[in-house]
């Protein structure tokens, strides 16, 4: 099976799933386009996704949108921030960024989840919830209606993080503490509010914490316990942290058994935000001409675990790979059908499985592709099996009908009157001006061949 790293733990572990793998990403906050950062984490639980189902092993996967909840550091909610700054109602610009998530995504070949529940859709879940920690001791309720969890009724917070609770410290201005808390690392669960992203509640009018909306959806969506989380190693603390103990009191036993996170996105060696100016989104990869199935490829070329440094020259490589692979791919479907290369295939498949050894799946793969002891029919079936994990679309070209450059035609026909007259110079000049629009000629004993 796939052997994986967990945070929590700190060691590869082998998941040992029943007849189906539950697993939970936290999605993406929907006030602003995603930026290929973000959309790096999404690859780590669709590479998951298509290991385990390569081994049989159904995968059940829920992924939310938090449309409502999500603050900035001056308190203020984004996607209202944001609406207000662009003129559009909360609705609008919510829907809107989320359909763009849902293209980016899709272009990427990332398989969408079996549930994305909306925060805004799914209140209900997180009022009972908060009930239910009140109830049970870990959470108070004090004066202006406000919830907090109390952090110090979960003994093994910190576990995930290696925060120890004794030696957090409070917020960064001592001014700047909630007095409102029983202690300074207690977090809101509901807060008071009025306006248009606000409910009801036995405590009063307002909206959820960040953090309780993960809990209240996974819980619901994949029960309890369920197999793997999945997340940017950014939410690893306070979101994780928090979730976890929401989750664990609530429910009464460890909810998530196996926590993996993936690592930083740098572009041009800095992190990549706003702030920075260094911001690339997945339509300006596709601007530049790229391929977007590009950023997946140049994302493969690293550990889901390794912070990886992305550049336009990386980019720019990823998508002649591609290009090459599809070429070489649509070749080789011309040539008689033969039995995948089982000893590559192997190697490759136990890669994948090998904490998803990605860039080690591809050594072999080029190594597959050099080797010409494989008969070409093996390789094209090698290379398609695969890309049902790599997903590159790797059969794109395969039976398209070649479209010749302007001019290539005339230079082909005066290249065979050159091999007919036994004008090799002349041949050799001709294929190398072919080859600068393009054009690959090989020569057979039937005559030339071009693609």
């Amino acid at each position: 099976m796939l052997r994986i790293y967990d945070t929590r733990t700190r060691q590869v572990e082998e998941l040992a799933p029943g007849r189906a793998v539950r697993m939970y990403t936290c999605g993406p906050t929907v006030y602003r386009y995603a930026h290929v950062g973000n959309l790096r984490t999404y690859l780590l639980s669709d590479l998951i996704r298509r290991v385990l189902e390569r081994r049989r092993t159904r995968v059940l996967a829920c992924q939310n949108i938090t449309d409502v909840g999500h603050l900035t550091d001056a308190g203020v909610d984004k996607v209202v921030e944001q609406a207000q700054a662009e003129g559009r109602s909360v609705r609008e610009l919510a829907r809107f960024y989320e359909d763009a998530f849902r293209n980016d995504t899709a272009a990427l070949n990332l398989r969408p989840p079996e549930h994305m529940p909306r925060a805004s859709e799914t209140i209900e879940l997180m009022i009972e919830l908060i009930a239910k920690l009140i109830e049970k001791g870990h959470a108070y309720v004090v004066p202006d209606g406000s919830v907090f969890f109390d952090v110090r009724t979960f003994p093994t917070y910190g576990e995930i993080s290696g925060n120890r609770l004794d030696a957090l410290r409070p917020a960064h201005r001592v001014e700047s503490v909630d007095p409102r808390k029983r202690f300074h690392a207690d977090w809101a669960l509901w807060k008071p509010a009025e306006g248009e992203l606000t409910w009801e509640t036995p405590w009063g009018r307002g909206f959820p914490g960040w953090h309780v909306e993960c809990s209240a959806m996974s819980l619901r969506f994949l029960g309890a316990p369920f197999d793997l989380h999945t997340g940017g190693i950014d939410l690893r603390f306070p979101h994780h942290e928090d979730e976890r103990a929401q989750s664990n009191a609530a429910a009464g036993q460890e909810v998530v058994r196996h926590w993996v996170h993936g690592e930083h996105l740098l572009f041009d060696g800095r992190k990549m935000a706003k702030s920075t100016g260094n911001v690339v989104l997945l339509s300006d990869v596709v601007a530049a001409g790229l391929d977007p199935l590009a950023v997946r490829m140049a994302f493969l070329e690293h550990r889901y675990r390794q912070q990886m440094n992305l550049t336009w020259d990386t980019l720019r490589a990823a998508d002649r790979t591609v290009r090459r692979w599809r070429a070489r791919v649509a070749e080789w479907a011309e040539s008689p059908s033969a039995p995948m290369a089982s000893a590559y295939v192997e190697r490759v498949e136990a890669a994948f499985a090998d904490d998803l050894d990605t860039p080690g799946a591809l050594r072999v793969l080029r190594e597959l592709e050099r080797d010409e002891s494989v008969a070409p029919g093996a390789k094209f079936e090698s290379f398609l099996h695969l890309d049902q994990v790599l997903a590159l679309d790797l059969s794109t070209d395969v039976g398209k009908v070649p479209v010749l450059p302007a001019g290539a035609g005339e230079l082909l026909e005066a290249r065979d009157r050159a091999r007919e007259a036994k004008d090799w110079k002349e041949a050799d000049r001709l294929r190398d001006e072919l080859a600068a629009l393009g054009v690959r000629v090989s020569d057979t004993p039937e005559g030339q061949t071009w693609t």
